[in-house]
């Protein structure tokens, strides 16, 4: 099958781009596979971190042709029109943010007048977490136009049913992000990061309000006096980051944290990882999360909140804790009962056991039913 690829990648950082770097490299083994991605993915006003290229050794680099700018509409027309002419027969992209509704779909209309291309888009998310005005006209102008949809959680395939109930869709589990490289030992890594701490939580990722950040510092200030823990935040703040300083200062919190609020390197993200004994997820609000699958890569435990597709993933009890969310004294508790019952080992043991599940071969084989059916 000859495949094209539209969505972030190679050069650009982060997780989606990531995603599809892996993506890629599966659907090669056996069809004839290209990506196109953004020479301008956002504009400076609308993105709020330092870069959007990856810097330093990438482990994810791929082949890509970085040449669609998403808020120019005749560079829209102009990639339609090359990719009807070069007549894939499946056209994917990744979706979760409707701002690139108008660009994606104005591609699509373009593409599909071959009368061949068919198209799938992989939904992060249908509603996004940090809404705007032109969400749902934007992104119905984009899923007017798919053929097929992957959707990443049950919850993502509850909200595109509210508003395509006969959609051709199926739900995949996000696959696991292997691409970090291999889990280094944990005195190793806190060597690597200069920490000799004994008990370290991680708070990893971009840093949005949505995220939850301020639930689990809320927590800490519960654990102080209980427990003696540091919460490692590895992430560039994406939200006011003078906020949350002033509320670490309120809380009295500056020694009980480790801040590494730059971005991360790909290539030290297994550091983070490896140092900590398990990962905090805090959110408001989720679909699903990449950070699960990172954290499954490098046998880590998670403790999240019950929001969205989170509580698909973690088994409660077995591979980490789901408690309740917006519920510090509910986060603590979970923290001090992993350390307290020495839970550690146990949950590496049943995440070892449950990786298979998230392959990325099944993933594709998923992708491959979905069309065939």
């Amino acid at each position: 099958m000859k495949i094209t690829i539209l969505s972030t990648a190679y050069p650009l950082r982060g997780g989606i781009a990531h995603f599809n770097g892996l993506l890629f490299k599966e659907l090669l083994k056996k069809h004839e596979v290209n990506v196109i991605t953004f020479k301008r993915q956002y504009p400076s006003i609308l993105f709020p971190g330092k870069s959007q290229l990856e810097a330093g050794d990438v482990l994810e680099m791929i082949p890509t042709l970085p040449v669609v700018d998403s808020i120019n509409p005749f560079n829209w027309i102009k990639i339609g029109l090359k990719i009807r002419k070069e007549i894939p027969d499946l056209l994917i992209f990744k979706f979760w943010m409707p701002f690139f509704g108008p660009c994606f779909g104005t591609i699509i209309r373009l593409a599909k007048k071959n009368r061949k291309t068919k198209v799938l888009t992989i939904c992060d998310n249908v509603i996004p977490h940090e809404k705007k005005p032109g969400d749902t006209a934007f992104t119905k102008y984009f899923f007017n136009a798919v053929d097929y949809f992957i959707l990443l959680s049950e919850k993502v395939k509850d909200d595109l049913l509210k508003y395509y109930p006969a959609a051709k869709a199926k739900v995949l589990p996000h696959p696991v992000y292997s691409n970090f490289g291999l889990p280094v030992g944990k005195n190793d890594a806190k060597t690597f990061l200069k920490l000799n701490d004994e008990k370290i939580i991680l708070f990893f990722g971009f840093i949005r309000d949505y995220k939850g950040l301020d639930i689990l510092l809320q927590a800490m200030k519960i654990l102080k006096d209980k427990i003696t823990v540091k919460l490692m935040v590895a992430g560039e703040f994406y939200s006011n980051k003078e906020k949350y300083l002033k509320m670490i200062d309120d809380l009295g919190l500056k020694d009980d944290l480790l801040l590494f609020t730059d971005f991360i390197p790909t290539t030290e993200v297994k550091y983070y990882f490896s140092a900590s004994d398990c990962v905090i997820l805090p959110y408001r609000d989720a679909t699903q999360s990449g950070i699960v699958q990172i954290a499954m890569n490098f046998s880590k435990p998670v403790i999240a909140a019950n929001v969205g597709g989170l509580g698909e993933v973690i088994r409660d009890g077995e591979t980490g804790y789901v408690v309740e969310k917006e519920n510090p004294a509910a986060l603590a508790h979970a923290i001090i009962n992993f350390y307290s019952d020495n839970k550690e080992s146990i949950f590496v043991s049943n995440i070892r056991n449950e990786v298979e599940k998230y392959s990325w071969d099944k993933f594709v084989n998923g992708i491959m039913d979905l069309i065939n059916s």
